[in-house]
């Protein structure tokens, strides 16, 4: 066997040494296929889906059990610090501590204002204001100089430091007006009359005052003021007051309470008829106590107003006290885009001849001077965004006060003796009712973009008085419009709009009644006015700008007042200039 198998071995390997040889040539052979191939398809086989399962028995299955060990395991992976997004910053307007404006215009206007502040250390500053806006009158039809001017000085000093802010402020004004609305088409003044008449009213005003605020504690925050007003004619009246307020959190709940004591004392040499000589003194101290709860999208402020109020007019005297509500709710429905909110509020209001000047100048130094009574103020509204750039706030309520004041016009009687200027049916005094009001408001705001913004706003009131004939010098409807825009990094622009419904007064009227005339008292409307006024600036470099304004632009000759007309187009050009010292 052995023998066999080698020589089957040798006789292959000869043969294959014969066959590698490399110059050996085999030559090529054309195949050609006679018959073409032609597949065929065999039976296909399929597998049963469920396989049949021959094992009679079924194992159960064991259940498993198992444990998780977990063991902390120290971590070298360090996240990489995050870094914000780069943001285009816009550049913004370099800032100046002082400015000086100067302006002049027709009717011969002028209005001028400086202000001044330094930085006196890292926590203190100083500041003053000066300001001064007059005009040399010149309204046509007019027998009376209607000259006015103001003219004031503000002074400030404060600080500014991590646990509270405070500053004092000294102030000083005088004005100057005149009682020009001579009711001429209802009385025939003679040129004697006329001639004899002292027009002219000048009031003076010193004040003192300073404010607290802090940043931590119980105390939240304080202001005072002390303020001497006087006139022409001897009336003199002092205000102080202080108001501090408090607040805490108890269960995550704020607490807080205002304080007030408000004086008020001063004297007219001479009632209207140039009798006796008017003392009065008001002094008022209240507080108003509060709790705010808040859940959710709910918020509730729930407080009462609590004051006491001493009263002197010429010698007589008397106290009361009062209680008022002070509710204010708000649910946001639909987050910030629909807010309804409600509330029921009342004040003691005082009032002072400052006060009464400011509302109206032309006023007679004769005044009754009381508080009124706020008892309540009842509202109802809701507030929120029709859009992003577009926000809404309308209210309804029912306001009661007693005791409210109201602006009447003086009548002309011709039996006072060494009468003022005052005396002839050209000024106004103040009387008292009480008042009901049922008023609705609605405002919309609009930022357009960031250079230009609108705002309308419209007022609607129905009054109710209980003695008086009508609730005088106050207007039905009030409308406000207001555009601001911003053309180009240079120009800028504005356009105010004020309607004012009719109101009603009365007016002194001549009766001739032989042997001698008479005089009575008649109700007017006054008719309703517009007032458009616009305005347009160029700043011409960062401290220089230049602007040019304009009031009353439709030229409506209506009366603010019953026989006090106003200027007709006014137009104000000027500059300002922005500075550091």
């Amino acid at each position: 066997m052995k023998k066999l198998i080698f020589s089957i071995i040798a006789i292959t390997t000869i043969q294959v040494g014969f066959s590698q040889k490399k110059d050996e040539n085999i030559g090529s052979e054309v195949v050609n296929i006679v018959k073409p191939y032609t597949p065929t398809i065999s039976d296909a086989f399929k597998v049963k889906e469920t396989p049949a399962v021959e094992e009679e028995v079924v194992e159960p299955k064991i259940p498993i059990k198992y444990q998780i060990f977990s063991f902390p395991v120290a971590s070298t992976f360090v996240p990489s610090k995050g870094k914000a997004a780069d943001v285009d910053k816009e550049t913004q307007e370099k800032g100046f501590s002082n400015y000086a404006s100067l302006g002049a215009g027709n009717y011969g206007t002028v209005n001028a204002e400086v202000f001044l502040a330094h930085q006196l250390s890292k926590t203190d500053y100083i500041g003053g204001l000066l300001r001064h806006l007059s005009s040399q009158g010149g309204i046509k039809g007019l027998v009376l100089d209607d000259k006015f001017y103001t003219t004031g000085l503000d002074f400030t000093y404060g600080s500014r430091t991590k646990d509270m802010n405070w500053n004092v402020d000294l102030g000083v004004k005088n004005q100057v007006v005149n009682w020009y609305g001579l009711p001429t088409e209802n009385i025939n003044f003679d040129e004697a009359t006329i001639s004899s008449i002292a027009e002219m009213q000048s009031y003076n005003t010193i004040s003192f005052g300073g404010r607290m605020e802090f940043n931590a504690g119980l105390f939240n925050d304080a202001s005072m003021q002390f303020k001497r007003f006087s006139d022409k004619f001897g009336s003199g009246e002092n205000r102080f007051f202080i108001k501090p307020s408090f607040d805490f959190e108890v269960m995550d709940s704020k607490i807080s309470a205002s304080f007030v004591v408000d004086y008020v004392g001063g004297n007219f040499k001479k009632d209207y008829y140039n009798s006796n000589e008017m003392k009065y003194s008001n002094v008022i101290f209240g507080t108003k106590p509060s709790f705010l709860y808040q859940q959710d999208d709910f918020s509730v402020h729930l407080g009462a107003g609590l004051f006491y109020t001493t009263n002197r007019f010429n010698g007589t005297s008397d106290g009361k006290f009062f209680v008022y509500p002070n509710v204010k709710a708000s649910y946001r429905l639909v987050g910030d885009l629909m807010i309804a909110y409600a509330g029921a509020e009342g004040n003691l209001q005082q009032n002072s001849y400052a006060d009464f000047v400011d509302g109206n100048p032309f006023v007679s130094p004769t005044l009754n001077v009381s508080p009124t009574d706020n008892s309540f103020d009842l509202y109802v509204g809701m507030k929120g965004k029709l859009a992003n750039a577009v926000s809404f706030n309308i209210r309804g309520g029912i306001n009661n006060e007693k005791n409210k004041a109201f602006f009447v016009s003086n009548i002309y009687d011709a039996s006072i003796t060494n009468k003022q200027g005052y005396h002839f049916g050209n000024s106004f005094n103040v009387v008292y009712d009480n008042l009901n009001t049922f008023n609705i408001f609605g405002e919309i705001k609009a930022d357009f973009s960031k250079k230009t913004a609108f705002t309308l706003s419209g007022t609607y009131n129905s009054f109710k008085v209980s003695t008086l004939q009508e609730a005088w010098n106050l207007p039905q409807l009030k409308v406000e419009a207001n555009l601001n825009i911003d053309f180009t990094e240079k120009w800028y622009g504005g356009m105010q709009l004020f309607f004012v419904g009719e109101r009603m007064d009365l007016v002194s009227k001549q009766e001739l009644i032989f042997p001698l005339p008479s005089f009575v008292q008649e109700k007017v409307t006054l008719d309703s006015y517009f007032d458009l006024n616009a305005n347009v600036g160029y700043k011409y470099s960062k401290k220089m700008t230049f602007f040019l304004k304009g009031n009353n632009l439709a030229n409506q000759q209506y009366q603010r007042w019953a026989n006090f007309p106003v200027q007709g187009i006014q137009v104000l050009g000027g500059a300002s200039y922005k500075f550091d010292f």
